[in-house]
């Protein structure tokens, strides 16, 4: 991001005053989005069908209200570890609407956790920094409600081009996607 002026970055995950400094300095416009927190609210939920049935979420109206981006399209996608955290019946609508998000050779930066449960599985706030280190802060309490695998992730981003993965510290792995 430090190479290319003028981007236009989505930021998913709590607000960071330090990451909206670092891009508006670099010249990029910044879209922010606290999915994690939002997602977990009562009015998305919908009871189920049936009974004993899975539970269901308003997309429509969580995605209107959330991330509703207009015509906007952006060059790099910061989803974190989100996607470890937000209810199952979002995770893949959550994806499909990126994918309308994101420019034709636009890349996500995704992180996930390698266990459920344990040190280094709290939710954060990352932050960017001029290095090649992200620093993470501890956020809200929220559990990690799943872990993938990386044949699960490439199949849940079938839709992208090409995929990178990268061993981070604290039992978590990256995952650079192209659209």
């Amino acid at each position: 991001m430090q190479e290319h002026p003028n981007l236009r970055v989505l930021d998913i995950g709590p607000t960071s005053s330090q990451n909206i400094n670092f891009l508006t300095e670099l010249g990029h416009s910044v879209y922010m989005a606290d999915v994690v927190h939002e997602s977990l609210k009562v009015q998305w939920k919908l009871p189920p069908i049936e009974e004993g049935g899975e539970p269901r979420f308003d997309l429509v109206g969580f995605f209107e209200q959330n991330l509703n981006f207009g015509e906007r399209e952006f060059d790099v996608v910061l989803l974190w570890s989100t996607l470890d955290y937000i209810p199952q019946g979002l995770v893949q609508p959550l994806i499909a609407h990126l994918e309308k998000a994101v420019r034709k050779g636009g890349l996500i930066l995704a992180c996930f956790h390698g266990k459920a449960k344990g040190p280094n599985t709290a939710y954060c706030r990352y932050h960017l920094t001029s290095t090649n280190t992200v620093e993470m802060q501890e956020s809200e309490p929220h559990p990690v409600q799943r872990v993938y695998t990386n044949r699960t992730i490439e199949n849940l981003f079938s839709a992208f081009s090409n995929y990178r993965f990268l061993l981070a510290k604290d039992n978590l792995y990256e995952v650079i996607l192209t659209r």
